[in-house]
């Protein structure tokens, strides 16, 4: 095919310029979506935070912290419980979140969680606990909302009927009723 020249140099030119448009079209269309840890940030929160989570994650909204609120935390996928406590009679039904999503969502690196209570009670507990067990952060018991009078507004549940090995007192201590930071390490 014979080409005037200066054809053929635009050719040359444009075949290699639209190459590269393509690559870096399907480059960001193929490309997971932005993490806070990548330049993004979680949203701030709009009412009353009741979370704080701190330490060794990569996405935060608040001075190098991780702050939420009750319709940040409703956001993510909940999940029942039914299961005994050793501070309740019977059987409960917890709603809640999964501890692993939320640790996910603040971009968690750690090897423990460090849970800090209303009333100060702080307590250290494994990252695999969340990864081996459907540890959930309950928001409601038996349909009621948690509220700070009566183990809220979060309470950290294990799923204890589940699992025999869970009817520990180890596992007991890690039960973090009225819930309000977590600092990973």
């Amino acid at each position: 095919m014979d080409m005037p020249p200066a054809r053929l140099l635009r050719h040359r030119v444009a075949i290699p310029a639209l190459l590269a448009a393509t690559m870096l079209f399907a480059t960001q269309l193929l490309a997971p979506p932005a993490q806070a840890g990548d330049g993004a940030a979680l949203p701030p929160p709009e009412g009353d935070i009741i979370l704080r989570i701190g330490g060794d994650i990569r996405h935060t909204n608040a001075n190098g912290e991780a702050h939420f609120d009750r319709a940040m935390l409703d956001g993510f996928s909940q999940r029942t419980l039914d299961t005994g406590t050793v501070v309740t009679d019977g059987v409960s039904r917890f709603e809640g979140f999964l501890m692993r999503d939320l640790l996910e969502a603040v971009g968690a690196e750690g090897d423990e969680v460090v849970a800090t209570a209303l009333n100060d009670y702080l307590v250290e507990i494994p990252m695999e606990d969340f990864h081996d067990y459907d540890v959930i952060v309950a928001h409601t018991q038996d349909g009621e909302t948690l509220t700070p009078r009566d183990k809220g507004p979060l309470w950290i549940v294990y799923p204890r009927d589940d699992h025999d090995e869970l009817d520990d007192i180890r596992y007991d201590y890690r039960w973090v009723w009225q819930l309000m930071h977590l600092e990973i390490r």
